[in-house]
């Protein structure tokens, strides 16, 4: 796309524009029949400025609930006043409040159309873990216990799974789901209310 059609329209930058030809060919070819040329070529940009947005493919799937979930470590420090487990629910919920609601992340709301496959499990399994560390680190440091000590993972791992299933009904109720926030604070609430009344 030239600057002259762009005219008169907010600059967008290349990480939107690559994700915007990402899924376009996704839906075209499929996630497995798309190359990252193909995306750098349609995006009008060079395949070494991919790179320099993202790792590969799977990173444009999650562009948006990635931009989201960067607030989540200042989130928890945030939240410092309440007790571990409430802090942890906190902050799921404040950074649902943060993320655009009209944003929804395609690997959730297209993965069928874009025949993701394995790639989705893959790639949400790969930011499932890396929000794992950052929840646990911060409850096991609030405990004063080791980080792969049962609570903080049990904590982290609890939360995060009932905030990324409540992520998972929201992108897929549809064209008038509303909000995040309040599918996520539905469900981490009853499983904070849980986990902080069992010890560990």
């Amino acid at each position: 796309m030239t600057s002259t059609s762009r005219a008169g329209r907010p600059r967008r930058s290349s990480a939107e524009m690559l994700a915007d030809a990402a899924s376009e060919l996704f839906l075209e070819n499929g996630y497995a029949g798309t190359t990252v040329d193909q995306i750098a070529q349609r995006a009008g940009v060079s395949r070494a400025t991919f790179f320099n947005y993202f790792h590969g493919k799977a990173d444009l799937l999650w562009l948006d609930l990635d931009r989201s979930l960067v607030g989540l470590a200042s989130a928890l420090r945030e939240a410092a006043a309440l007790a571990d487990v409430a802090a942890v629910a906190a902050a799921l919920v404040a950074v649902a409040r943060s993320h655009d609601d009209a944003r929804v992340p395609w690997a959730l709301s297209q993965g069928e159309a874009m025949r993701l496959g394995d790639d989705l499990t893959a790639s949400g399994a790969a930011r499932f873990v890396a929000q794992h560390q950052t929840v646990a680190a911060y409850v096991a440091e609030r405990r004063g216990e080791r980080q792969d000590a049962l609570g903080p993972q049990v904590v982290s791992a609890a939360l995060l799974a009932a905030a990324g299933a409540a992520t998972v009904a929201w992108a897929r109720a549809g064209i008038g789901r509303g909000p995040l926030a309040p599918f996520v604070e539905r469900a981490v609430d009853p499983v904070a209310r849980g986990l902080a009344d069992t010890s560990f």
